[in-house]
């Protein structure tokens, strides 16, 4: 796969490759519509396409990284519609087989100086900023059947992404799980989030898992 990532748009990372992964080993990709949702470079959308996704959407806040994604798509021969847009506003009304999605996750101190950069990651005080918003919305887009796979860090409350999931009719199970220690931007911010409650003091360690959350399919219809 070739990927180019220009100045100011997220580079992959060890999560971004385990969703990627996650997305081309999926039974819903190949042949299915596929959303790539908060895209940055694309690896998802284009991880979809190789694997034989029929549609590909990726969506972005940032301008530069739907654009990227597009490109990214051209240059391994795969079709990415890049949209630009707030969350899941653009695509509003439609449907699809599999939404992936690596959102900000690492809360951030209320205080804490903002930087367009940092969208990329921050996701205020718990990071829940998306997660809640991903886990209400998602469903009414998915297909009969349809699977959201979320990133999910310990930082951000397995717990509480579950119990958004299942309120809204998903049936949730963790893919793959990796610990390991704190990325740069955490363990910048280790001690905040030890007084918060959010880390153990003791080992400072991260779990990292790719969450699906499954639609139920509608029911075949009785014979008459």
């Amino acid at each position: 796969m070739r990927l180019v990532v220009p100045p100011g748009v997220f580079r992959p990372r060890s999560d971004s490759w385990m969703l990627a992964n996650a997305v081309r080993e999926h039974p819903r990709t190949p042949g299915g519509r596929v959303l790539d949702l908060c895209t940055g470079s694309g690896l998802v959308a284009v991880s979809a396409g190789l694997a034989g996704a029929a549609s590909i959407t990726a969506l972005d806040v940032s301008r530069r990284s739907a654009a990227t994604a597009w490109l990214n798509g051209r240059l391994n021969g795969v079709a990415v519609r890049g949209v630009r847009g707030e969350l899941l506003s653009p695509v509003a009304g439609q449907r699809f087989d599999l939404i992936a999605s690596n959102p900000p996750y690492i809360p951030a101190p209320p205080d804490g100086a903002a930087s367009r950069a940092a969208r990329a990651w921050d996701a205020g005080p718990d990071g829940r900023q998306l997660l809640d918003r991903i886990c209400a919305e998602a469903p009414g887009l998915l297909a009969p059947g349809g699977a959201l796979l979320l990133v999910h860090s310990s930082l951000a409350r397995l717990d509480a992404t579950t119990a958004a999931c299942e309120a809204a009719g998903l049936e949730v199970e963790v893919l793959v799980r990796r610990r390991g220690a704190l990325g740069p931007i955490a363990a910048a911010r280790a001690q905040w989030l030890v007084d918060r409650g959010v880390l153990d003091g003791r080992d400072g360690d991260e779990e990292v898992a790719v969450v699906q959350a499954t639609l139920e399919a509608q029911p075949a219809t009785a014979a008459a």
